[in-house]
Formats: structure tokens, sequence, C-alpha cells
């Protein structure tokens, strides 16, 4: 089995590229995954595994052949070139190289009724990630990120969403891109905006739906306001007039999943 010891090693060096630049990202069409569960839903989810690299007095190589049932390079490393590569504090040990996925709208399965959350230019990879948490949680049919402002791949994103990345179907897109595509779906979406909105919860979310969130500080670009089936707002009670887009997601989500019956 290959060791690698040295941070000074090319293969340490392209991989904390990867960590850290979206650029190498999308030349190599690669990222890390850290973690065991996280890499265990990345393959639940379809990507495809290239390398593990893993530190042996954490992790043996039996748990990484229960973890992972494809043919994948196995690199024994050390507890320094670990701590160049991982992301997060605590040490799990073991890292996996993986493929990247298309994004593509084209690539989308939806259901006969499918329920789909959109997000215009979240800015906070943190915020993408929460965002793609309640979207797991919700089981929804997919989440559309409209001029996404960062690279889904973001270790980041990764982190955050606590490997909900790979549970989620996800495809990018401009904002006309996505707005066509509903429209071409017959999909109804709902933009959550304070202009000419009336309250979520008089909608009927019953029917091929798509609820449509944007940033704290600007909120949804005027595209979405004209061209919703309706827009929608949340009524506030206290003395500020937005919350964490990650939260209004799933207060509206877990209303349309109420509708629906769950």
């Amino acid at each position: 089995m290959k060791q690698i010891t040295s941070v000074q090693n090319p293969f340490i060096k392209s991989l904390a590229l990867l960590q850290e630049k979206a650029k190498a990202r999308k030349q190599t069409g690669t990222f890390l995954i850290e973690g065991q569960r996280e890499i265990s839903l990345a393959i639940k989810g379809g990507y495809e595994i290239e390398t593990i690299l893993f530190l042996p007095d954490l992790v043996t190589e039996s748990q990484i052949n229960k973890l992972v049932t494809q043919s994948v390079q196995l690199i024994e490393i050390n507890k320094e070139v670990y701590q160049k590569l991982a992301y997060r504090d605590t040490t799990e040990g073991i890292l996996a190289v993986a493929k990247t996925k298309s994004l593509k709208l084209s690539d989308l399965k939806l259901s006969d009724n499918p329920l789909i959350l959109v997000a215009e230019s979240l800015e906070k990879p943190g915020n993408v990630g929460a965002v793609l948490r309640t979207a797991d949680a919700a089981n929804l049919d997919a989440v559309l990120i409209a001029d996404p402002k960062s690279d889904l791949y973001n270790p980041n994103i990764v982190r955050s969403s606590v490997g909900c990345l790979f549970t989620n179907q996800i495809a990018t897109g401009t904002t006309e891109e996505i707005i066509a595509f509903l429209k071409e779906k017959k999909i109804n979406f709902y933009s959550a905006t304070l202009q000419n909105s009336t309250s979520y919860h008089t909608q009927n979310f019953t029917t091929p739906t798509a609820l449509v969130v944007g940033t704290e500080a600007t909120g949804l670009t005027q595209k979405w306001r004209e061209a919703a089936t309706q827009n929608i707002i949340i009524p506030m009670q206290g003395e500020i007039d937005s919350m964490n887009v990650s939260v209004a997601a799933a207060i509206l989500i877990f209303e349309a999943k109420r509708q629906r019956g769950f």
C-alpha cells in the first residue's frame, strides 16, 4: 500500500489546492470529502470515489473496505499530512478524493408532482449548506441554485451541509434558465419577497411547486418577483423584516409538506 508522509509531496500539494481553490476543483473535476458519514452519503448519492487517504491509527483497512465497495486507491498518511488537508478541527482520520457531478437542469429526474426549492445568489457557503440540510429533511425533489455565488464543492458547503450536498438532487443555472425550466415543466413558483406579496399559508402548494428564496441583504431580483405564480411573504411580528434564508426556506417547505400530508 502506498504511504505518504510529507506535506511537500506533489500529490498532497495538489489535494491542498482542491480545498483552497474553486479553479482547481473545476480543472480536475475532483474535490475532497472528509469523514466517514459524508463519504458514505456521497457513495450512496452516486459519487465516484478515486482515492482514500487515512490515518492507520484511527481507521483500519477493513473499515474502509466496508465503507467503500468500489475499487479505489488507498494511501496511508500521517497526522501532519492529514492536518494539511483536513478542513474540520475534529480528526476522523479519513479523506476521499471524489469526482464532481454534472449540475445541469437537464439531468434532473423529477416526480409527477414535484416540490422544489430555488435559492438565488446565496453568498455564504454556510447558508447553502444549511439550505441543503433543510431540503434533505423534507426530502425535496430538487434544489436549484440560481446564479450561484459559491462553488458547490467548496469545503465549507460540504462541511455545513453535513453530507446533504450528496443526498439532494441539485442543479445550477442562471435565473433566466431556471425560470424557463420551471415554466416548461409547468411548475408553479412562489417567490418569497416583501413586494406585492400575500401570506404564504394562503397558497396551494399541493400541485407541482417551486419555492423561491433569495439573500437576506437584497432579497430576490425583480425577474423572480415579476415572473412568479404568486409572491409570498412570511408575516413578521417583531422589529425586523427578514430572517436567515435557511429558516425562511424551512418555514415555506414544511407548510408545503403539511399541505401534502407529509
